[in-house]
């Protein structure tokens, strides 16, 4: 992905347990095994875009044959939930000389709970002679260690028990599974050639996996394919044949933002709708008129002696009709030839009473359907709002429903452990009584963002927003302020009604000067919810909890706000030194940190958020002519579609020396989001599509939030999923903002697109190095040439992120 991050990947902690009397750790360092065939290409084994066929990238059988409670296809991997002892996962192949041929391991992408462990069989023949190769030796290592998320396990041709023939490799088998009823994922499997890590130190022995059978045969070749999770089926040949999920309806971005379903297919109503709401795996589709519509795409896809019908819960008034159009192509792959089937709701035999029920339909009842090229599902005519639930093709003749899985809390939420709390020498004062529109308790300027509704009444405000990115202030000082006679006293917030939102104290920049880019410099966000206390009226925060340079403190802001349904009332702010007895403060959640401009002297960076696909190669063409290094912050479903190319085009930014970072899964105000559930959904995602895109490369600590929407639960969760469990590597990750905006979503299609030019000087003028912008748009494009010109004429040199916020694991400047 950019020139730091090391070919083969090192997992400090990995653990892998060598059943020939060895146990190995990778630490750091690689030592080369073998050398390198020259004729030599890595053979991919499986990347699961052949799972709806049965088979693997190599046309052999794949699968679990029915030993786990549900699994499916998602990007670039399967997912499942192991069942039992017995659950397994099996590829095989044609016989793979594999020395002869110059491999030299063995590479997966690998998922599983955190401290979990998994026995992993390699099945080898006697030689690869027709004659041998019904027979096979297995052999086994036992990966254990594992951190929680997606990691790249690279295994060298070594070390197996029982002495296997690495020159008649049949099969590979995933079994013995730590955890059961856990989420697994295992991808992008493939032989590798070249140098691989070798083991470097030994340990006592360990015990082989229980069973040493696995078939190599499947039972069935009918496949599920999701994006993100498993489900199942309810009908009783689950283990035969899964729904194939068409929606779950898991997000509001990724569906009226991106416009994909959980099929990564175009999914949309091309703004025919009055509104499209996703919550609870529902959407609420609200029709403007008659003429409103929704789709939901398929790729052309074969449904022929698999799946009978489609199916998904409906709620709608009594009365309620639309129609149902389905499509499909005469030929796969053209533009043209898509022919449509309608019914209506009335023709389908259904009826609403205002209760949400399961309906479906066979493909029978659409006389002249090709069931071998599903193009799309397609809902029109509606009459009245609709409620649908998840959809799914069912399997068989039998109608059933599509189940969404059941997942694990989320790891470190921050629930325990607790610390009483100490008692402070500072003298308290009060910030704010609210007695004043205008102004706080100390004179100072208190107010809200425009789009806030604020009402105040006698000494306190109602605070409602629909919107996380806006936020209540109120100052300290008119310019900086010293908090550290305060360091060991506490925020007191009195409040009735929601807790949740996000308390931030803000630092001035070292000038002390609001005029100055950035204003303000940074800030810490810390979660409401999880200081309050007495039934939830008040809110104790050490001063100490707030990870910034106390000595130029602006004031505090209230922002974050997620419950748009909900108020917050505040009464009182006030600094105290001690709390009432009986109470244990919470420890403090790492939060990474927050920066808004480069810290390396005389430094300037261009950090480029994602945009359209089209003028992607323009934007690399303008860097490289300018011979720049600049940071990407790219979206991660996008990198899995095809069809934008993407994937390749970053890899080719990555070569040549670019930073590529984290921006989310699916581009949502990742704090607006309702629940910590939904903000690691994003999270994995985003990494887990970031991995599969470079999967030899350490994924970057360097995240820039969706529309700049900070908050202390998305800067927690990013934390934890960078680092599940981690230590002071947790330090390490960046929420970056920026200093300098060209204003692109304002002016690039105004009757005056000069303006981001202008937008541009103005903030360089005033100190800003950090640099937003988006290649949404041919005419901020058009400008780039002249942004960099100007970046280079402030006398500042040009560099990545990484490299300006002097971070150690950057590149070297050149």
């Amino acid at each position: 992905m950019s020139p730091e991050w090391i070919v083969a990947p090192v997992f400090e902690g990995l653990i892998v347990m060598l059943l020939d009397r060895r146990l190995t750790t990778v630490v750091s360092g690689l030592l080369a095994i073998s050398t390198v065939t020259a004729a030599c290409t890595d053979l991919l084994i499986d990347d699961f875009s052949k799972w709806v066929e049965g088979t693997n990238n190599l046309n052999w059988p794949n699968g679990d044959d029915g030993s786990m409670t549900s699994i499916a296809a998602a990007a670039g991997k399967v997912q499942f939930i192991p069942k039992d002892g017995g659950s397994y996962f099996y590829e095989s192949f044609s016989c793979q000389q594999a020395v002869t041929l110059g491999y030299g391991g063995i590479q997966f992408t690998l998922q599983g709970p955190a401290g979990g462990s998994v026995a992993f069989e390699l099945q080898t023949s006697a030689s690869c002679n027709a004659s041998d190769t019904g027979n096979y030796t297995s052999s086994y290592n036992v990966i254990g260690g594992l951190t929680g998320s997606q990691q790249t396990i690279d295994l060298p041709l070594l070390g197996f028990d029982n002495n296997p023939n690495y020159d008649a490799i049949v099969g590979l088998v995933w079994s013995e599974f730590s955890q059961t009823n856990a989420i697994w994922s295992v991808g992008n499997i493939k032989l590798t050639c070249g140098a691989v890590a070798a083991p470097t130190t030994t340990a006592a022995p360990t015990t082989p996996p229980s069973s040493t059978t696995r078939s190599v045969v499947p039972t069935s070749t009918t496949r599920s394919v999701i994006t993100t999770v498993t489900g199942s089926s309810s009908s009783s040949t689950a283990t035969a044949c899964s729904n194939l999920l068409i929606d779950d309806w898991e997000s509001q971005s990724r569906l009226t933002f991106l416009g994909y379903n959980a099929m990564n297919q175009a999914s949309s109503d091309d703004g025919t709708m009055s509104s499209i709401v996703v919550s609870n795996h529902r959407v609420l589709l609200t029709p403007k008129n008659q003429e409103s519509y929704f789709y939901s795409q398929f790729g052309c896809l074969n449904t022929n002696d698999k799946y009978g019908g489609i199916s998904f819960r409906i709620r709608a008034a009594r009365g309620t009709t639309f129609a149902v159009q389905i499509s499909y192509f005469a030929t796969c792959g053209s533009s043209t030839g898509r022919k449509t089937i309608s019914m209506t709701s009335t023709q389908l035999k259904w009826t609403f009473d205002g209760t949400e029920r399961l309906y479906s339909f066979p493909f029978s009842v659409f006389t002249g359907l090709d069931t071998t090229k599903f193009d799309m599902i397609y809902f029109s005519s509606f009459n009245a709002a609709v409620i649908l639930g998840p959809m799914s093709f069912y399997c068989g003749n039998t109608a059933s429903e599509y189940i969404l899985p059941s997942l694990p809390p989320p790891a470190n939420t921050g629930a325990s452990p607790t610390v009483p709390a100490p008692s402070s020498k500072a003298k308290p004062f009060v910030i704010d009584t609210f007695a004043n529109k205008d102004t706080n308790d100390l004179g100072q300027w208190h107010g809200g963002d425009d789009g806030m509704t604020v009402t105040f009444g006698k000494n306190s405000i109602t605070i409602r927003t629909n919107d996380s990115d806006l936020g209540w202030n109120t100052q300290l000082a008119s310019t900086c302020f010293d908090m550290t006679p305060y360091s060991t006293a506490y925020l007191h917030v009195a409040y009735t009604g929601s807790n949740k939102f996000s308390i931030a104290l803000q630092q001035h920049n070292d000038h002390c000067d609001d005029s100055i880019k950035p204003y303000p410099e940074t800030w810490d966000s810390l979660e409401a919810a999880r200081y309050s206390f007495n039934g939830g009226s008040d809110i104790y925060i050490p001063i100490s909890h707030f990870h910034i340079n106390l000595t130029r403190t602006i004031g505090f802001n209230l922002r974050g706000f997620f419950s748009p349904s909900e108020s917050t009332t505040i009464t009182k702010m006030e600094i105290i030194p001690s709390i009432p007895s009986g109470i244990s403060i919470p420890h403090k959640l790492p939060s990474g940190t927050l920066v808004f401009a480069c810290t390396r002297p005389n430094s300037f960076a261009f950090a480029i958020d994602d945009g359209d696909p089209q003028l992607a190669r323009r934007v690399m063409s303008i860097v490289e002519a300018a011979q720049i290094p600049v940071t990407f912050f790219t979206v991660g479903l996008p990198l899995l579609d095809p069809s934008t190319n993407l994937s390749k085009i970053y890899r080719d930014m990555a070569s040549k020396g670019h930073q590529i970072a984290l921006h989310s899964y699916t581009h949502p105000k990742m704090e607006g989001l309702p629940t910590i559930k939904d903000i690691d959904w994003e999270y994995q995602n985003d990494i887990g599509a970031v991995q599969q895109t470079f999967p030899s490369s350490k994924i970057s600590p360097y995240f820039r939030p969706p529309f700049g929407t900070e908050g202390a639960r998305m800067r927690q969760r990013l934390v934890e999923n960078l680092y599940p469990g981690g230590g002071d590597e947790k330090k390490k990750a960046y929420i970056v903002g920026w200093s300098v905006d060209v204003e692109d979503w304002l002016w690039a299609e105004s009757e005056t697109p000069e303006k981001q030019l202008e937008a541009f000087k103005r903030d360089v003028k005033a100190g800003g190095n950090l640099v937003v912008m988006h290649y949404l748009y041919e005419s901020t494009v058009g400008y780039l040439e002249e942004f960099i010109k100007l970046a280079k004429a402030s006398g500042k040199r040009l560099m990545r992120v990484d490299q300006c916020m002097e971070d150690p694991e950057a590149p070297p400047l050149t």
